[in-house]
């Protein structure tokens, strides 16, 4: 335990960090983490990521300003495609999702406490083990195509907004210069015209992966794409499975490659609903 003197210092500290540097409200970056908990550690994993490590391990953290947890049982799960996805193998693994937003600009001062404050949990026996990172990855923002523009909430809002869904869209183009053409004709031609009326989903964000610190937690894998990826997210307003035939069956990848295409719903805080729908 710090003694006086020792917090006189750290609160000065925290007074300063406030008063300088970026605070803007936009969604700046984003993290994106898709876990598979081991078989017969489902009930396990979720009390301890909703109780603990969703609230210790990411909403404490400095510049996380939103979270949301989401979930795919079994019957989401068999939805997904295609069956060989360079991102989750087998393409049903990882049934839990969260979803963090950052402030814009405060991406490197997050990534030192978030590295510092895992390994602290670490060597606090507040890990879970028994878990496989999927899809693991820090977003830079890249773009938001809203339905019905300036008359629905924000993306700052979507990850406190009740939407009813989610799916995850995963592209990746051949090179760096044809991911810049792939996020303009998502942006231009491809977005809105999905978005348009009757769609289920009020927006999508699309993010470009970031590579994770060299001193990330080992069991994170390393991120793939970093320079030829993106990561799109379908907020929805109706169940996916009402819709998924219609509107998300055979998604058009443009001069991209579609790696994958999940729907979650998302969790009810403080309940275990779901967790015994997973295999």
């Amino acid at each position: 335990m710090a003694d006086d003197g020792q917090a006189d210092t750290y609160a000065g500290l925290y007074a300063k960090l406030a008063s300088v540097g970026p605070y803007g409200p936009g969604v700046g970056h984003a993290l994106i983490t898709m876990v598979e908990p081991h078989p017969g550690h489902e009930h396990g994993y979720h009390r301890w990521y909703e109780d603990d490590h969703f609230i210790a391990g990411a909403m404490a953290m400095p510049w996380i300003f939103a979270g949301r947890r989401w979930v795919a049982p079994r019957e989401l799960q068999l939805l997904r495609y295609p069956e060989k996805s360079a991102v989750a193998q087998p393409v049903t693994a990882g049934c839990y999702l969260s979803l963090y937003w950052l402030t814009a600009g405060r991406y490197e001062e997050h990534m030192r406490w978030t590295v510092a404050i895992n390994k602290r949990l670490n060597r606090d026996a507040r890990v879970y083990r028994d878990r496989t990172h999927v899809f693991t990855a820090f977003h830079d923002h890249a773009v938001t195509v809203y339905r019905d523009g300036a008359a629905g909430p924000r993306d700052i809002h979507a990850l406190d907004h009740p939407y009813t869904g989610l799916v995850v869209e995963v592209i990746d183009a051949e090179s760096t210069e044809q991911r810049a053409e792939l996020l303009e004709w998502l942006r231009v031609k491809h977005l809105p015209k999905q978005l348009g009326a009757g769609s289920p989903a009020a927006m999508v964000t699309v993010f470009r992966p970031t590579p994770l610190p060299l001193d990330r937690m080992s069991y994170v894998n390393q991120v793939e794409g970093v320079d030829t990826r993106l990561t799109l997210l379908w907020f929805l307003q109706r169940d996916p499975r009402e819709v998924w035939d219609e509107h998300f069956t055979g998604l058009d990848a443009g001069p991209g490659r579609i790696e994958l295409v999940a729907p979650f719903i998302p969790t009810i805080p403080g309940t275990d609903t779901y967790a015994d729908q997973l295999r």
